[in-house]
């Protein structure tokens, strides 16, 4: 399913860290190793503050990693000039969480569509209005919306424009940053069905961050889980459901709520909180919610192991019953 020869991105022992008060140092992502392949939805998923998010505005280069190297068809992304970087944005575009807050709230529709392609001189002044045409019907809204303000709109409908702008430059890889969390669920449905087409349609690739495992594993094709900073566990999507292995993804397997859940399933929520990012444990950063832990957990680095084809997880758990 996954092949070298289709990887068009790779982070290689990625480390992004950050100052903190009192001489400390927070370690948003530990030694992050990912592939993203072409035409495939890689879903990076975990609980808010787990890195994910610092993960990829490394990849779009709105932050540089401290350590490791972000390779975009062999070419290290972190190491381009300010030009280089600005051009290589045409490649990598983003769908925000809040799209009104990414919106210019003076801008009508058809200048907000048209506004980066007018950037890297895609298209003249006078082409704008038969573009914007163009890329409302591409996400499914009525040409009478190019002189609406983004206020204006429902949330679904801005984000339906937001993802016509991300796609405007024709990307290889689109990025959403929680892009659904924020819609109703119906809605939800709606725009994921969206970009699943258009995925198909362009062969673009998608990295699709969400903290929602239920709605991640629908539709992405490889799912990272990430816990305070690390990847505990890497597997194909349809997978997840049935062939999870980490103590953490199967906590948040049964911690999800569906409406075609079973009735008698219990909802298990997961034991104790997590550790402050400041003061990851030594060894597993599972391990004070884990009850499988041992003393090895606590004294040993956990790194990935491949335990089936595709499928990747970091626990000596589990690794040593293998």
């Amino acid at each position: 399913m996954f092949h070298e020869s289709d990887i068009v991105m790779k982070a290689n022992h990625i480390v992004k860290q950050f100052p903190a008060s009192g001489g400390r140092t927070l370690t948003a992502c530990n030694d992050i190793n990912l592939n993203v392949y072409k035409g495939k939805t890689l879903g990076i998923v975990g609980e808010s503050g787990c890195g994910k998010s610092t993960f990829v505005r490394m990849v779009i280069s709105m932050d540089k990693p401290t350590s490791g190297e972000i390779l975009y068809h062999d070419k290290d992304i972190a190491k381009l000039s300010k030009q280089e970087t600005w051009l290589n944005r045409q490649n990598m575009q983003m769908v925000f969480q809040d799209p009104l807050a990414s919106f210019n709230p003076k801008m009508k529709i058809v200048d907000i569509l048209t506004e980066p392609l007018l950037n890297y001189k895609k298209i003249k002044k006078s082409e704008k209005e038969a573009k914007a045409k163009e890329l409302l019907k591409m996400v499914e809204l009525p040409e009478d919306f190019l002189y609406r303000y983004p206020h204006n709109m429902s949330g679904g409908q801005r984000q339906r424009v937001s993802i016509a702008r991300a796609l405007s430059l024709e990307p290889e890889i689109l990025v959403c940053d929680e892009a659904t969390s924020a819609l109703d669920v119906s809605v939800q449905e709606s725009v994921i069905e969206l970009l699943v087409r258009l995925q198909k349609e362009k062969n673009i690739s998608m990295i699709f961050i969400c903290h929602d495992l239920a709605l991640i594993q629908s539709f992405a094709h490889q799912i990272a889980v990430m816990y305070l900073g690390h990847i505990v566990e890497v597997l194909p999507g349809e997978e997840v459901a049935h062939h999870s292995m980490h103590p953490y993804t199967q906590a948040l397997l049964g911690a999800q709520f569906s409406i075609h859940m079973d009735q008698n399933k219990k909802i298990e929520s997961i034991e104790s909180e997590a550790p402050s990012p400041l003061e990851v444990p030594t060894g597993c950063p599972f391990q004070n919610r884990c009850e499988h832990c041992t003393e090895k957990c606590k004294t040993e680095k956990q790194v990935l192991k491949e335990v089936a084809p595709g499928h990747e997880v970091a626990c000596c758990y589990v690794t040593d019953q293998k």
